[in-house]
């Protein structure tokens, strides 16, 4: 009787189920802002009709993705679209799913919005009144998780965690226009299977689409943990993993058992009886037989394994020795040669001055290819020692995130140490925020995409980049804004660079702008990632008010703006506290989000303070997230003498900082320096 397999029948079971579900699109989430729309029977809808009929009829490309422009001419009424398929579905499947997504937008769910992304399980489809191709963006975030727990959860999360962060490189790396999707089936238990999937955009570079699908993974402890299945979905890639298989797989029949070798012709013994005793001298004899011929037929094995493991070692070797004099070559590219910074800023010419900070001056220059950078001379009593400088400043430079300012080299020589930087076309934060002339060039939607995006490069500094990096002086005039706004945060990774005394779990110099820094750090010195949130805190309610902390006091109640803020949400009254300059556009639940979110940063008990990585889960989700209640922040007393104190970092007045990276005095940071 052949054996019946009851996991394998359950198995093919789960599996036909979720392939009669790709016969109907499943709806998941859409985001549509209120910031931008259109009116009807505009030529920006007609172009989007157009668009939309374009992206259904090509959804049957065998790459299941497909972007189009329509009517770039007139940014007025230019819209940039976009589907993308889920990896394995059919060519039919894909465009029922673009076509459902198509129609439901502009009739039920996004009705006359310029700027649209939809989910469904088998499909993303996207439209903006501006190009997006080829962005890594991972904003919004959306996610969605089983309600059911997952029994032996160490074991589940060990195994979930090496097998779909093995899938990264595997999509990431495909050849240019292929599919970036993988899929990977891992057993947990003696019964059970997990099914894994990571999927990018097409569009997206290996680089790109490598840190979108890290950046997700990493939010799955908080969304997902202790559950069966759960999946995060933004813009540019999406992961997946459930207790069942979700996707089509491809069966592939299992080997054919090799015919078995004839048997010779020998003549048939006349029959025995076998007694007792008989059978035990044939099992002895066989026990001989296999005692020696398995040795001999092993040995060869033997012999081959120790000269493929010799010869690997080998191999190993010398491509270490490679990658030691790529190092060095990579290492070398990072320097500039003190003449081309001198002929860059006309020999640091007055005039290319932008600013001074406590490291030293910062001056604009441009190369000779035209591009322009922004040179910070750092001040020469540093310390250190050139090649001690050049190791510092090869780590920083290895930190690359859209949020980060980056780090393009550096020039030693003689006594000269030079740190070389992108110049970011806009000025600081405060300039904007703080200035009244300024303030309504930010409106709401600008505000709530540089918080996520100081939240997002925060994360990075602290979790996923090569060190993990505590700023300690994050602040308005240190976030630099690019040509479309996107946040910058500045100065990280200083302190090592210029040789900093100061230890990983507290200091005696305390460093930093008053306002910003935690209680801990100020009464006693002790500073971690939770200092770096309670900046992010202040920073955050500073963004929504338009007020700056330290000039902000009530003397009516006798509050600082962290006390104010805490009273108006405690008393139902946030939207109060919102920039009187964005009373007539804005979106009521992500002001009170921050809000929100603001206050958790701020609360005087350090482990009450969130993650960075549950404050970008709460920031990006439009999905149901549970925040706790906050605490009273931290009461800091306010005499007439402390309304007047100044920073404990001296800020540049010279208005020609205007494009520049803006350095202020003894602004620092700590490096831890190991691998992650």
């Amino acid at each position: 009787m052949p054996s019946f397999n009851l996991n394998g029948l359950m198995t093919l079971v789960l599996g036909l189920l979720s392939l009669s579900s790709l016969s109907e699109a499943d709806y998941r989430h859409h985001f549509c802002p209120n910031t931008t729309s259109f009116t009807p029977n505009s030529t920006y809808e007609f172009n989007l009709n157009n668009l939309l009929s374009s992206l259904t009829s090509n959804a049957t490309r065998e790459l299941g993705f497909f972007n189009t422009p329509f009517d770039t001419q007139d940014p007025n009424t230019a819209v940039y679209g976009s589907f993308v398929c889920r990896g394995d579905v059919t060519s039919d499947v894909c465009q029922r799913c673009v076509a459902t997504a198509a129609r439901d937008t502009v009739q039920k769910y996004c009705l006359l919005r310029k700027v649209t992304i939809i989910w469904y399980d088998d499909c993303m489809v996207r439209y903006s009144n501006v190009s997006f191709f080829g962005n890594m963006e991972d904003a919004p975030i959306f996610y969605v998780r089983s309600s059911v727990n997952i029994t032996n959860s160490s074991r589940f999360n060990e195994v979930l965690a090496e097998t779909i962060t093995g899938l990264v490189p595997v999509a990431a790396n495909v050849a240019s226009g292929a599919k970036k999707f993988a899929t990977k089936e891992s057993n947990f238990t003696g019964l059970q299977e997990l099914y894994t999937l990571v999927q990018c955009t097409p569009d997206l570079s290996s680089t790109s689409c490598d840190r979108c699908l890290r950046g997700a993974i990493s939010l799955l402890p908080a969304c997902c943990n202790g559950k069966r299945g759960g999946r995060v979905l933004n813009p540019s890639c999406n992961i997946r993993y459930e207790a069942y298989p979700f996707y089509t797989t491809v069966a592939v029949p299992p080997p054919l058992a090799p015919p078995a070798p004839p048997t010779p012709l020998l003549p048939r013994p006349p029959p025995v009886s076998v007694t007792r005793s008989q059978g035990k001298d044939d099992q002895i004899s066989s026990l001989i037989i296999v005692a020696v011929v398995v040795p001999i037929a092993i040995l060869p094995f033997l012999v081959g394994c120790f000269f493929f493991t010799r010869r690997a070692k080998k191999k190993y070797n010398v491509t270490q020795q490679k990658n030691v004099r790529n190092e060095i070559t990579s290492v070398e590219s990072l320097q500039f040669d003190l003449r081309t910074i001198e002929a860059a800023t006309n020999n640091f010419s007055d005039q290319n001055r932008l600013g001074e900070g406590g490291f030293g001056e910062v001056y604009k220059g441009t190369l000779a290819d035209g591009q322009q950078i922004a040179v910070k001379r750092l001040s020469r009593g540093s310390g250190q020692g050139a090649e001690e400088f050049k190791n510092e400043v090869v780590l920083v430079a290895k930190l690359q995130h859209r949020n980060l300012v980056r780090l393009l080299g550096f020039c030693s020589e003689g006594e000269e140490k030079i740190l070389v930087y992108e110049l970011v076309e806009n000025k600081s934060l405060d300039h904007f925020l703080f200035d009244s002339k300024n303030q309504v060039k930010l409106d709401w939607s600008s505000r709530y995409k540089i918080i996520g995006g100081i939240a997002r490069g925060l994360l990075y500094l602290h979790q996923d980049s090569p060190l993990k990096i505590i700023h300690r002086d994050l602040k308005a005039s240190n976030i630099l804004l690019d040509g479309d706004m996107n946040p910058k945060i500045a100065d990280f990774g200083m302190a090592r660079i210029v040789g900093v005394d100061q230890t990983q779990g507290s200091t005696k110099r305390i460093v930093g702008t008053y306002g910003y820094m935690p209680p801990e750090y100020v009464m006693h010195g002790q500073f971690s990632v939770k200092s770096d949130v309670y900046s992010l805190g202040v920073l955050i309610l500073e963004i929504v008010t338009g007020k700056k902390n330290t000039s902000f006091y009530n003397s009516d109640r006798g509050e600082d703006l962290l006390s104010y803020a805490w009273r108006h949400r405690r008393d139902g009254t946030p939207l109060e506290l919102l920039d009187p300059n964005l009373r007539d556009s804005y979106a009521k639940a992500e002001v009170t989000r921050c809000v929100h979110i603001g206050l958790l940063c701020v609360q005087e008990n350090p482990d009450e303070r969130p993650t960075m990585q549950s404050i970008v889960l709460m920031l990006s989700s439009y999905y149901f997230v549970t925040m706790a209640l906050p605490q009273k922040p931290a009461f800091f007393p306010h005499s007439r003498t402390e309304l007047n104190m100044p920073s404990l970092t001296t800020e540049s007045s010279d208005p020609t900082t205007s494009n520049s990276l803006r350095f202020s005095v003894n602004e620092a940071s700590i490096t831890e320096l190991y691998p992650r």
